[in-house]
């Protein structure tokens, strides 16, 4: 019942794409946004061009998996359904609680058709390219990989692809191996380089291999494949690792944190990277929540989302990941998705703007952004689940809130709705923050001004206090993308 929710609702109201069932990317103007985005071309001017942002590409997880419409496809009938995968997930209520924005089959090459319309929405975000997670060396996230590069070519050949070897996953020890796989997929035109020519490469929970391995590697591409590379190793502990790490790199990178405590190490790591001589790729999230680990972390509404950026601007970063991209394992997509529709990467496109640009893009247009869970951090599944999620260390605690967000030109009366209790709280002109307890039924919001209700923003699924699974992802939506 649930998924027939989702499927119903999900690509209208939550999405506001009216008139574009395909859920196909949406146009970054004309009434959507709060602010008018600078196109891709001044973006990539200037100093703006030097500040770059990437998002983390997840290749397990394209817009579609089979072709299938999304009432029937293998997302709807495998990742969302407990008894999915003849109940591989059931134990933790399924792989998945979040999907990519369902696309319609099509005729031809649907894979690389839709990998293009990925690049295509995450170029009009604002996004300089992708980081692109190499989980295998052969088979289909191999294949996919080699697509992706393709398709970022022919969409925006100014849209970047940094290779990220996934070192967790990767199942070569020969640095001989993992350096012919890069660099094929460095022959692409689309592989990110810097001005000098040399291949950024970035590798996933670098300190895997150690320094002498990675030198080993570094060295057969450049004596066997004729690569120059810059190498920015991702680290899970920086702190543990950069001193070693430091010769052979150009730059640094951590995964970080997905709660909104505890982002203040982020101040030191930036420090650190720039005492060494290196730039900095910070992390920025949404949330976290892995029903298959049983693991989560407490993003406070957006208040991760916000925090992450502020620190990326305020600290002085070089580059940005985005992590992730479409993770909807870990729930912590940016991409346009079934239960959040654009609202998290529309709000990302505001903060990224800042941070190419040096100054805040003006508000002109009033927008409300309206985040809830659908059910109680506490509550228990009443299904066959049995593995249940709880808060990650050093995360901040859970809690049960409605947050909108306010874009507002000038002061207004924000009205919330949760079920059947109304509230009214005074919003100034610009960004706003304002939290109510979350209860059970719909959650909605309006401006009121001057006595006349204008902006609207409804979320489409209700609070419930007995749910038949976990979920603890923020669900989100904004009156930008509604009918």
């Amino acid at each position: 019942m649930l998924l027939s929710l989702f499927l119903l609702v999900g690509l209208g109201a939550a999405t506001g794409l009216a008139g574009d069932p395909s859920g196909a990317a949406a146009p970054r103007s004309g009434g959507v946004l709060p602010f008018d985005l600078p196109g891709p071309a001044a973006l990539r001017a200037g100093e703006a061009g030097k500040k770059l942002v990437f998002a983390h590409y997840f290749t397990p997880y394209p817009l579609s998996l089979d072709n299938a419409s999304a009432e029937s496809d293998y997302y709807t009938r495998n990742y969302l359904d407990p008894a999915g995968e003849n109940g591989k997930h059931q134990r933790y209520g399924g792989l998945l609680r979040d999907r990519p924005l369902p696309v319609p089959p099509q005729g031809g090459d649907w894979e690389y058709a839709n990998l293009q319309r990925e690049v295509r929405t995450a170029r009009d975000a604002g996004i300089d390219g992708f980081t692109l997670d190499l989980l295998s060396l052969s088979g289909k996230n191999w294949e996919r990989a080699g697509q992706l590069m393709r398709a970022a070519h022919a969409v925006d050949p100014a849209f970047r692809i940094m290779l990220m070897p996934d070192m967790t996953a990767l199942d070569t020890d020969d640095p001989a191996v993992l350096a012919a796989a890069v660099a094929t997929l460095a022959a692409s035109p689309a592989a990110h380089r810097l001005a000098d020519g040399r291949l950024v490469l970035s590798p996933f929970k670098a300190e895997q291999k150690d320094p002498g391995w990675w030198s080993r590697m570094l060295g057969t591409l450049s004596s066997r494949h004729g690569i120059r590379t810059a190498f920015v190793p991702l680290f899970l502990d920086f702190d543990a690792h950069s001193a070693a790490f430091a010769p052979i790199s150009y730059g640094f990178s951590e995964w970080g944190s997905r709660s909104y405590a505890g982002q203040e190490g982020a101040t030191a790591d930036v420090r650190r990277a720039h005492e060494l001589g290196k730039v900095w790729m910070q992390p920025v999230s949404v949330q976290d929540s892995r029903p298959n680990q049983g693991v989560y972390d407490e993003a406070g509404n957006t208040a991760t989302l916000r925090s992450t950026w502020s620190h990326a601007i305020d600290d002085g970063a070089d580059w940005v990941q985005l992590t992730t991209w479409n993770d909807y394992s870990e729930g912590s997509q940016f991409a346009p998705s079934l239960h959040n529709g654009y609202a998290y990467l529309d709000l990302s496109s505001y903060y990224l703007t800042r941070f190419k640009t040096g100054r805040w893009p003006p508000v002109v247009r009033d927008t409300l952004y309206l985040t809830a869970r659908t059910q109680f951090a506490d509550t228990g599944p009443t299904g066959a689940q049995s593995l249940v999620m709880s808060l990650r260390k050093g995360s901040a605690e859970a809690r049960d809130t409605v947050e909108v967000l306010s874009f507002l030109t000038r002061p207004g009366t924000i009205r919330t709705t949760v079920g059947r209790t109304v509230r009214e709280q005074q919003a100034p002109a610009g960004v706003h923050s304002a939290l109510v307890p979350l209860g059970p039924g719909i959650s909605s919001a309006r401006l009121v001004r001057d006595g006349k209700a204008t902006a609207a923003v409804e979320l489409p699924y209700p609070v419930d206090r007995e749910v038949p699974v976990q979920d603890l992802q923020y669900y989100a939506a904004t009156s930008g993308r509604q009918g």
